[in-house]
């Protein structure tokens, strides 16, 4: 089965690529000749995910699948959420979300958060979608330097380390894309 992911986020791609069995041939938006920025214009992870997929299937004609992750702080009411990858600016920069999320929680005791990601699959027409969440909380300061994003300053539950001080495979074991992957395939097994 040959199926696009939606992104140009390499590491993402190799992420993702980790996850899937032999039998599923993946093409990034870059091997598709898509070289535009997708629009993130929804207000929710789900809507983002669509209009990511919706864009492929509909401009391609491939069976695509897209994601959007989202951030979610509890003491600041759920933010940065659908606009976590753009937290501090258009520029899109990891390294300045995470100064004004750690200058945001400076004084904050409550520090829980969860990491949420929304794939939309579009096979055929028809549209399906899965969900992957983890909980942990935001550190006081970034350690590591493996992963990407918010990865640095984000510790699961259960763990002494941040994503980012931790191995991918144990990342993808545990991690909010992992579960949702894990969904995602689920479901392609009973489609063939």
């Amino acid at each position: 089965m040959q199926l696009v992911f939606a992104t140009h986020n390499t590491n993402k791609l190799q992420e993702v690529e980790k996850l899937l069995p032999a039998s599923i041939s993946l093409l990034s938006l870059t091997a598709i000749g898509c070289n535009e920025d997708i629009a993130e214009t929804g207000t929710t992870l789900e809507a983002n995910a669509r209009l990511k997929a919706d864009h492929v299937a509909n401009t391609y004609g491939m069976s695509c699948f897209a994601d959007d992750t989202g951030l979610l702080v509890n003491s600041l009411n759920g933010a940065p959420g659908v606009y976590s990858a753009r937290y501090a600016g258009t520029q899109k920069s990891a390294e300045d979300n995470m100064e004004l999320l750690l200058r945001n929680l400076k004084d904050v005791s409550d520090r829980s958060a969860a990491f949420q990601t929304v794939i939309a699959l579009r096979l055929k027409e028809e549209l399906h979608t899965f969900k992957g969440v983890v909980k942990g909380e935001i550190t006081l300061e970034k350690k590591g330097t493996k992963g990407f994003g918010y990865d640095p300053i984000f510790r699961p539950e259960g763990y002494t380390k941040t994503f980012a001080e931790l191995p991918l495979s144990v990342k993808n074991e545990i991690g909010h894309r992992g579960k949702a992957i894990k969904a995602l395939l689920e479901f392609l097994k009973t489609v063939g």
